[in-house]
Protein backbone atom coordinates (compact mmCIF):
# COMPACT_ATOMS: atom_id res chain seq x y z
CA UNK A 1 0.00 0.00 0.00
CA UNK A 2 1.29 3.40 -1.03
CA UNK A 3 0.49 6.27 1.34
CA UNK A 4 0.98 9.89 0.29
CA UNK A 5 0.52 12.81 2.69
CA UNK A 6 -1.10 15.57 0.63
CA UNK A 7 -1.65 17.97 3.52
CA UNK A 8 -0.19 17.84 7.03
CA UNK A 9 -1.66 20.95 8.69
CA UNK A 10 -4.85 21.57 10.62
CA UNK A 11 -7.47 24.02 9.35
CA UNK A 12 -6.02 27.16 7.80
CA UNK A 13 -2.69 25.62 6.80
CA UNK A 14 0.68 27.25 7.31
CA UNK A 15 0.94 30.13 6.86
CA UNK A 16 -2.69 30.82 7.74
CA UNK A 17 -3.87 33.88 5.84
CA UNK A 18 -4.82 35.93 8.93
CA UNK A 19 -2.24 34.62 11.39
CA UNK A 20 1.08 36.11 12.46
CA UNK A 21 2.05 33.51 15.06
CA UNK A 22 5.73 32.60 15.36
CA UNK A 23 5.44 29.87 12.73
CA UNK A 24 3.44 31.85 10.15
CA UNK A 25 5.63 34.90 10.61
CA UNK A 26 8.78 32.81 10.48
CA UNK A 27 7.75 31.11 7.26
CA UNK A 28 6.90 34.44 5.59
CA UNK A 29 10.30 35.77 6.63
CA UNK A 30 12.02 32.80 5.01
CA UNK A 31 12.97 30.74 8.07
CA UNK A 32 14.36 27.49 6.66
CA UNK A 33 13.25 25.31 9.58
CA UNK A 34 9.53 25.94 8.87
CA UNK A 35 7.77 24.26 5.92
CA UNK A 36 4.73 25.39 3.93
CA UNK A 37 1.81 23.12 4.84
CA UNK A 38 -1.64 22.63 3.37
CA UNK A 39 -4.72 21.33 5.18
CA UNK A 40 -4.93 17.72 6.30
CA UNK A 41 -5.44 14.95 3.74
CA UNK A 42 -3.85 11.68 2.65
CA UNK A 43 -4.31 9.38 -0.33
CA UNK A 44 -3.76 5.62 -0.67
CA UNK A 45 -3.19 3.29 -3.60
CA UNK A 46 -2.61 -0.38 -4.25
CA UNK A 47 -1.26 0.02 -7.78
CA UNK A 48 0.09 3.59 -7.85
CA UNK A 49 -2.46 4.50 -10.54
CA UNK A 50 -5.86 4.57 -8.83
CA UNK A 51 -6.12 6.45 -5.55
CA UNK A 52 -8.47 6.68 -2.56
CA UNK A 53 -8.57 10.18 -1.09
CA UNK A 54 -9.04 10.57 2.66
CA UNK A 55 -10.65 13.97 3.22
CA UNK A 56 -10.98 16.60 0.50
CA UNK A 57 -9.08 19.59 1.81
CA UNK A 58 -9.88 23.14 0.64
CA UNK A 59 -6.30 22.98 -0.70
CA UNK A 60 -6.97 19.93 -2.91
CA UNK A 61 -6.13 21.69 -6.20
CA UNK A 62 -2.74 22.81 -4.87
CA UNK A 63 -2.17 19.30 -3.52
CA UNK A 64 -2.93 17.73 -6.92
CA UNK A 65 -0.66 20.28 -8.59
CA UNK A 66 2.13 19.17 -6.23
CA UNK A 67 1.42 15.45 -6.84
CA UNK A 68 2.11 14.31 -10.45
CA UNK A 69 0.71 10.84 -9.68
CA UNK A 70 -2.75 12.44 -9.26
CA UNK A 71 -2.63 14.38 -12.52
CA UNK A 72 -4.51 13.24 -15.67
CA UNK A 73 -2.73 11.38 -18.47
CA UNK A 74 -5.63 11.25 -20.93
CA UNK A 75 -7.81 14.12 -22.14
CA UNK A 76 -10.13 14.09 -19.12
CA UNK A 77 -9.68 11.79 -16.14
CA UNK A 78 -9.28 11.73 -12.39
CA UNK A 79 -6.82 9.46 -10.63
CA UNK A 80 -8.99 9.85 -7.50
CA UNK A 81 -11.48 6.98 -7.70
CA UNK A 82 -13.02 7.14 -4.21
CA UNK A 83 -13.17 9.55 -1.28
CA UNK A 84 -13.42 8.71 2.43
CA UNK A 85 -14.57 11.39 4.89
CA UNK A 86 -13.65 10.85 8.52
CA UNK A 87 -15.85 13.75 9.67
CA UNK A 88 -17.80 16.69 8.22
CA UNK A 89 -15.37 19.46 9.15
CA UNK A 90 -15.02 22.28 6.61
CA UNK A 91 -11.26 21.70 6.33
CA UNK A 92 -11.87 18.03 5.45
CA UNK A 93 -14.76 18.34 2.99
CA UNK A 94 -14.77 21.68 1.12
CA UNK A 95 -12.30 20.48 -1.51
CA UNK A 96 -15.04 18.24 -2.91
CA UNK A 97 -16.55 21.36 -4.52
CA UNK A 98 -13.29 21.97 -6.39
CA UNK A 99 -13.42 18.40 -7.71
CA UNK A 100 -16.92 18.82 -9.15
CA UNK A 101 -15.83 18.36 -12.79
CA UNK A 102 -14.66 14.86 -11.85
CA UNK A 103 -17.97 13.65 -10.48
CA UNK A 104 -19.52 11.23 -9.85
CA UNK A 105 -17.30 10.07 -6.99
CA UNK A 106 -17.78 7.04 -4.79
CA UNK A 107 -17.94 8.59 -1.33
CA UNK A 108 -17.61 6.67 1.94
CA UNK A 109 -18.72 8.16 5.27
CA UNK A 110 -21.00 7.51 8.23
CA UNK A 111 -24.71 8.33 8.09
CA UNK A 112 -24.09 11.20 10.52
CA UNK A 113 -21.54 12.80 8.19
CA UNK A 114 -23.79 12.13 5.21
CA UNK A 115 -26.62 13.91 7.03
CA UNK A 116 -24.46 16.97 7.77
CA UNK A 117 -23.26 17.16 4.16
CA UNK A 118 -26.84 17.07 2.88
CA UNK A 119 -28.36 19.50 5.41
CA UNK A 120 -26.28 21.81 7.64
CA UNK A 121 -23.46 22.06 5.07
CA UNK A 122 -25.14 20.62 1.97
CA UNK A 123 -22.23 20.14 -0.42
CA UNK A 124 -23.51 16.69 -1.44
CA UNK A 125 -26.82 18.24 -2.41
CA UNK A 126 -25.07 21.11 -4.22
CA UNK A 127 -23.22 18.62 -6.46
CA UNK A 128 -26.32 16.79 -7.69
CA UNK A 129 -26.43 18.87 -10.87
CA UNK A 130 -22.96 17.74 -11.96
CA UNK A 131 -22.09 14.55 -13.84
CA UNK A 132 -24.01 11.52 -12.66
CA UNK A 133 -25.51 13.17 -9.62
CA UNK A 134 -22.32 14.28 -7.89
CA UNK A 135 -21.61 11.56 -5.33
CA UNK A 136 -22.46 7.91 -4.88
CA UNK A 137 -22.85 7.44 -1.15
CA UNK A 138 -21.51 4.33 0.60
CA UNK A 139 -22.29 4.06 4.31
CA UNK A 140 -19.56 3.36 6.84
CA UNK A 141 -20.83 1.70 10.02
CA UNK A 142 -18.20 2.25 12.73
CA UNK A 143 -17.28 -0.41 15.28
CA UNK A 144 -19.30 -3.10 13.47
CA UNK A 145 -18.47 -3.89 9.87
CA UNK A 146 -15.31 -4.01 7.81
CA UNK A 147 -15.82 -2.61 4.34
CA UNK A 148 -14.09 -2.80 0.98
CA UNK A 149 -13.25 -0.25 -1.69
CA UNK A 150 -13.18 -1.89 -5.14
CA UNK A 151 -9.98 -0.22 -6.42
CA UNK A 152 -8.08 -1.62 -3.41
CA UNK A 153 -9.24 -5.26 -3.51
CA UNK A 154 -6.34 -6.55 -1.41
CA UNK A 155 -7.17 -4.29 1.51
CA UNK A 156 -10.01 -4.06 3.98
CA UNK A 157 -11.13 -1.02 5.93
CA UNK A 158 -12.50 -0.69 9.44
CA UNK A 159 -13.84 2.41 11.18
CA UNK A 160 -13.86 3.21 14.88
CA UNK A 161 -15.97 5.99 16.35
CA UNK A 162 -13.99 8.61 18.26
CA UNK A 163 -14.83 11.08 20.99
CA UNK A 164 -14.08 14.44 19.40
CA UNK A 165 -16.50 17.22 18.40
CA UNK A 166 -18.95 18.02 15.64
CA UNK A 167 -18.15 20.93 13.28
CA UNK A 168 -18.75 24.49 14.53
CA UNK A 169 -21.63 24.89 12.04
CA UNK A 170 -23.36 21.70 13.23
CA UNK A 171 -26.47 21.40 15.37
CA UNK A 172 -24.47 18.78 17.28
CA UNK A 173 -21.52 21.02 18.20
CA UNK A 174 -20.48 20.20 21.80
CA UNK A 175 -22.90 17.23 21.79
CA UNK A 176 -21.44 14.95 19.09
CA UNK A 177 -23.00 11.64 18.11
CA UNK A 178 -21.32 8.30 17.47
CA UNK A 179 -20.34 8.55 13.83
CA UNK A 180 -19.58 12.28 13.77
CA UNK A 181 -15.88 11.42 14.04
CA UNK A 182 -14.10 8.23 13.06
CA UNK A 183 -10.63 6.81 12.70
CA UNK A 184 -9.89 4.36 9.90
CA UNK A 185 -7.85 1.16 10.04
CA UNK A 186 -6.61 -0.15 6.68
CA UNK A 187 -5.38 -3.76 6.62
CA UNK A 188 -3.44 -5.50 3.86
CA UNK A 189 -5.20 -8.87 3.52
CA UNK A 190 -2.02 -10.62 2.41
CA UNK A 191 0.64 -9.20 4.72
CA UNK A 192 -1.70 -8.17 7.58
CA UNK A 193 0.16 -4.83 7.79
CA UNK A 194 -2.00 -2.08 9.25
CA UNK A 195 -2.32 1.69 8.91
CA UNK A 196 -4.36 3.58 11.51
CA UNK A 197 -5.37 7.07 10.39
CA UNK A 198 -6.70 9.36 13.15
CA UNK A 199 -6.37 13.06 12.25
CA UNK A 200 -8.84 14.17 14.92
CA UNK A 201 -8.99 12.74 18.45
CA UNK A 202 -10.42 14.29 21.58
CA UNK A 203 -10.19 11.46 24.14
CA UNK A 204 -7.71 8.58 24.43
CA UNK A 205 -10.14 5.71 25.03
CA UNK A 206 -8.87 2.24 25.88
CA UNK A 207 -10.10 0.57 22.68
CA UNK A 208 -8.47 3.28 20.56
CA UNK A 209 -5.13 2.82 22.34
CA UNK A 210 -5.43 -0.95 21.80
CA UNK A 211 -5.97 -0.39 18.09
CA UNK A 212 -3.05 2.05 17.99
CA UNK A 213 -0.79 -0.64 19.45
CA UNK A 214 -1.58 -3.01 16.53
CA UNK A 215 -0.69 -0.54 13.79
CA UNK A 216 2.45 -0.71 11.68
CA UNK A 217 2.03 2.96 10.79
CA UNK A 218 0.09 5.35 13.00
CA UNK A 219 -0.88 8.68 11.40
CA UNK A 220 -2.33 10.49 14.35
CA UNK A 221 -3.61 13.86 15.53
CA UNK A 222 -0.89 16.33 16.48
CA UNK A 223 -2.94 19.53 16.49
CA UNK A 224 -1.68 21.24 19.65
CA UNK A 225 1.38 21.00 21.87
CA UNK A 226 -0.47 21.96 25.06
CA UNK A 227 -4.16 22.00 25.89
CA UNK A 228 -4.16 25.76 26.55
CA UNK A 229 -1.98 26.69 23.56
CA UNK A 230 -4.72 28.67 21.79
CA UNK A 231 -5.67 30.53 24.96
CA UNK A 232 -2.11 31.44 25.96
CA UNK A 233 -1.37 32.68 22.46
CA UNK A 234 -4.61 34.72 22.45
CA UNK A 235 -5.86 32.91 19.34
CA UNK A 236 -8.99 31.43 20.98
CA UNK A 237 -10.82 31.18 24.27
CA UNK A 238 -11.07 27.38 24.05
CA UNK A 239 -8.94 24.51 25.25
CA UNK A 240 -7.81 21.95 22.71
CA UNK A 241 -10.03 19.30 24.28
CA UNK A 242 -13.03 21.64 23.92
CA UNK A 243 -12.39 21.64 20.18
CA UNK A 244 -11.96 17.86 20.09
CA UNK A 245 -8.14 17.66 20.09
CA UNK A 246 -6.05 15.85 22.68
CA UNK A 247 -2.77 17.77 23.28
CA UNK A 248 0.65 16.27 22.76
CA UNK A 249 2.32 17.40 25.99
CA UNK A 250 1.20 17.31 29.61
CA UNK A 251 0.06 14.75 32.15
CA UNK A 252 -2.72 13.39 29.93
CA UNK A 253 -1.00 14.15 26.65
CA UNK A 254 -0.58 11.95 23.61
CA UNK A 255 3.21 11.64 23.95
CA UNK A 256 2.87 9.64 27.17
CA UNK A 257 0.55 7.17 25.46
CA UNK A 258 2.72 6.90 22.35
CA UNK A 259 5.68 6.08 24.58
CA UNK A 260 3.88 2.89 25.64
CA UNK A 261 3.52 1.63 22.05
CA UNK A 262 6.47 -0.35 20.68
CA UNK A 263 5.15 -1.56 17.30
CA UNK A 264 3.95 1.37 15.20
CA UNK A 265 5.88 4.01 13.36
CA UNK A 266 4.41 7.11 15.02
CA UNK A 267 3.73 10.07 12.75
CA UNK A 268 1.79 13.22 13.62
CA UNK A 269 -0.63 14.85 11.18
CA UNK A 270 -3.28 17.63 11.33
CA UNK A 271 -0.89 20.02 13.11
CA UNK A 272 -2.06 23.52 13.91
CA UNK A 273 0.01 26.44 12.63
CA UNK A 274 0.57 27.61 16.25
CA UNK A 275 2.20 24.33 17.33
CA UNK A 276 5.93 24.87 18.04
CA UNK A 277 6.81 21.43 16.63
CA UNK A 278 6.36 22.89 13.13
CA UNK A 279 9.63 24.76 13.60
CA UNK A 280 12.39 22.14 13.47
CA UNK A 281 14.73 24.38 15.49
CA UNK A 282 12.54 24.36 18.63
CA UNK A 283 13.04 22.36 21.79
CA UNK A 284 9.53 20.92 21.31
CA UNK A 285 10.45 19.45 17.92
CA UNK A 286 13.64 18.00 19.39
CA UNK A 287 11.69 16.56 22.31
CA UNK A 288 9.39 14.73 19.88
CA UNK A 289 12.41 13.28 18.10
CA UNK A 290 13.77 12.00 21.40
CA UNK A 291 10.53 10.03 21.80
CA UNK A 292 10.79 8.54 18.31
CA UNK A 293 7.80 10.53 17.05
CA UNK A 294 7.84 12.00 13.55
CA UNK A 295 6.10 15.06 12.13
CA UNK A 296 4.47 14.50 8.75
CA UNK A 297 4.91 17.01 5.95
CA UNK A 298 3.26 17.70 2.60
CA UNK A 299 4.67 15.26 0.06
CA UNK A 300 5.69 12.62 2.60
CA UNK A 301 5.61 9.14 1.03
CA UNK A 302 5.12 5.93 3.01
CA UNK A 303 4.62 2.31 2.07
CA UNK A 304 3.62 -0.86 3.89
Amino acid sequence: MKIEVLGSSAGGGLPQFNCNCNNCKGYREGKKTIKRRTQSSITLSEDGINWVLFNASPDILEQIHNSPFLQPQSLRESKIKAIVFIDAQIDHTTGLLSLREGTPFDVYCTKEVNEELNTSYPIFKMLKNWNGGGVKYNQIIPNKEKFNIPIMPNHEFYALSLISNAPPYSLYRDKPRNGDNIGIVIINKKTKKRLFYIPGLGVLEKHIIEEMSKADILLIEGTLWTNDEMIKGKFSSKLGTDMGHVPLNGENGLIKVLDTLSKPRKILIHINNTNPILDESTKEFKELSSHGIEVSYDGMSLEI
